[in-house]
């Protein structure tokens, strides 16, 4: 069976969304290939996001902030799920997705403007990663190849609640 590709957006996709994208691609299920991007992305993936997921076993070298823009070109790959982890990219104008994946917003508070130390830090970039892990868990339980797209997209939203 292919694996489903999900695209995670953040804003500047230095955290939350890296942390989605190395979970989903180095899920257990191997259902998935996590991607990430933002509309804005900065210069550098955050260190606490960048340690999380090399203990994932992700590798360093696909740790990069990405735009979307990347991800709206004919030859990139096609996504079946785009998740947003921000408010702020929720509510954005995203570009065309080719395909027309199933969406749903899954927020989670920015991890990397906590201030205190670097285990305060650290603690709450776990708190993000352990609730993106939860989701990404109920998703690979999920039939998908037996769902049609609107039960896809109903289930997607379900799990933002959890």
């Amino acid at each position: 069976m292919k694996p489903y590709n999900i695209l995670f957006l953040c804003t500047h996709n230095s955290a939350r969304s890296i942390l989605g994208e190395a979970l989903a691609s180095t899920h257990a299920s191997g259902l998935f290939v996590g991607y990430s991007a933002g509309s804005t992305p900065g210069t550098t993936v955050n260190p606490f996001a960048a340690e999380i997921a090399l203990d994932l076993g992700y590798t360093a070298d696909k740790l990069r902030s990405k735009s979307w823009d990347e991800f709206a070109i004919p030859d990139a790959p096609k996504m079946d799920f785009i998740i947003t982890v921000c408010d702020n990219a929720a509510g954005e104008v995203c570009p065309f997705w080719p395909g027309n994946p199933a969406t749903a917003h899954w927020g989670f508070p920015d991890p990397s403007q906590i201030s205190g130390s670097d285990d305060e830090k650290r603690h709450a970039f776990k708190e993000v990663m352990t609730g993106l892990k939860k989701r990404i868990d109920f998703l690979s339980a999920l039939p998908l190849e037996k769902l049609d797209a609107l039960s896809i997209h109903n289930e997607l939203n379900k799990l933002a609640k959890i």
